[in-house]
């Protein structure tokens, strides 16, 4: 298959205008497992097509995922740090970790979001959001991320790691600072970086002591305790998970909930559905999620010569999995770019898929249907008012900022 010219799909600040649609069209159609060459690298296969994604995705043992192979990122997570900022402190969370390892971390945190737990919390959520959304004014302009998309998730979190909802601001500026390697917003300096990692090793330090002492059954204490081949995780492994918790539980919703608003914005005909039909909530919050996708991909390195869309991958290689265009793949969904509340059998890749596919992901579709349908209560119409910023980065479709009106009456 012949190559095509692309974008650099690695530079973050190809997606700060805007996802590039039509370059990810383009490269699905043309050339589905596509070189990408590096500045600073050896290049990787960016992969396109939902197909191929699902493929690499089943086999973690071809594909790996693990910290010596360079973890789940596009940079070297052994040679820089988690985060990217050249850390060594903090240790290796259990999605830069193959099976079986993977598969028993994946158990130790399973029983906090049992549908018996999360069935336990959701009118907790459902109370948080009644009091978020009686709190903006409606038919005047708000920004959305900070009144409802951003507190949402990490008040849940904060409740889940059994620590005070009222830190959720600061939860939101460390992962912010987690996943902004490339924004010089998130990233002033690094020594304010220093400054940010070195206080939450201190939040870090006292939760992980705390539940050692006194375990509960919160996610905090599942993940303190956990033991491998009987050995208790190490503190510094315990801060990697702690992030991944935060950043995985966080991004997804916050994200997710902004671009759908400003999906129904654009599209109030399927608005007017949802508050018609609220039924539609179940397939509705499966397709924000797919519409939004936003987590635009993770990485893997093949362990060994193989095959993959035509094309030879040699052991070694980078394989970037672009979950943000196999959402987009035709070949998959009818009209795909189009937001459609009431798409039937949404089988999205925005959570991952395979032996990798979020823990959290029915939390983050529960907290989408509760905040929607308590919105159609409050909303007949979401007019955004202006562009909003986006994220300067090739890892998440963020939204720092969503300037709408919630008209009533």
């Amino acid at each position: 298959m012949a190559t095509i010219i692309a974008p650099d799909l690695k530079d973050p600040s190809l997606y700060e205008a805007g996802v590039p649609w039509d370059a990810f069209e383009e490269l699905r159609r043309s050339d589905p497992v596509h070189w990408n060459p590096e500045r600073d690298g050896a290049g990787f296969w960016a992969v396109m097509r939902h197909a191929d994604i699902v493929t690499v995705s089943r086999q973690p043992l071809i594909f790996s995922s693990a910290h010596e192979n360079g973890g789940h990122r596009i940079f070297n997570e052994n040679e820089v740090g988690l985060t990217g900022a050249g850390e060594s402190a903090i240790g290796i969370p259990f999605i830069s970790r193959d099976p079986p390892i993977h598969t028993r971390y994946r158990k130790f945190v399973m029983p906090a979001l049992s549908p018996v737990r999360l069935g336990d919390i959701e009118a907790r959520i459902r109370a948080r959001v009644e009091a978020l959304v009686d709190a903006i004014p409606l038919n005047e302009t708000i920004d959305l991320v900070p009144a409802l998309s951003a507190p949402l998730p990490l008040m849940t979190l904060a409740e889940l790691l059994g620590v005070s909802i009222d830190i959720w601001p600061k939860l939101y500026d460390w992962t912010n600072a987690f996943v902004g390697e490339d924004d010089p917003e998130f990233r002033q300096s690094p020594e304010a970086m220093g400054a940010t990692l070195a206080e939450f090793f201190a939040f870090s330090q006292e939760l992980f002591d705390a539940r050692r002492a006194d375990p509960t059954d919160d996610i905090a204490s599942l993940l303190a305790n956990a033991e491998i081949d009987g050995v208790p995780v190490p503190f510094r492994d315990f801060v990697g998970n702690l992030i991944l918790v935060l950043v995985g539980g966080n991004e997804t919703t916050r994200n997710s909930l902004s671009h759908s608003v400003a999906a129904f914005s654009q599209n109030p005909d399927q608005w007017d559905m949802l508050r018609a039909d609220r039924a539609l909530l179940k397939t509705g919050a499966v397709e924000m999620v797919r519409h939004a996708s936003p987590v635009m991909h993770m990485r893997r390195t093949a362990t060994e010569d193989t095959m993959l869309g035509g094309q030879a991958i040699a052991k070694g290689d980078k394989v970037v999995l672009w979950y943000i265009s196999g959402n987009r793949d035709a070949a998959v969904y009818d009209q795909p770019d189009r937001f459609d509340v009431a798409r039937k059998g949404v089988q999205h890749v925005g959570f991952g898929a395979g032996q990798h596919v979020c823990v959290g992901s029915r939390l983050a579709e529960m907290q989408l249907r509760v905040a929607f349908d308590i919105l159609t209560d409050h909303v007949t119409r979401f007019e955004v008012q202006a562009p909003p910023r986006r994220f300067r980065s090739n890892f998440i479709n963020g939204l720092k900022n969503l300037d709408v009106t919630l008209r009533a009456g």
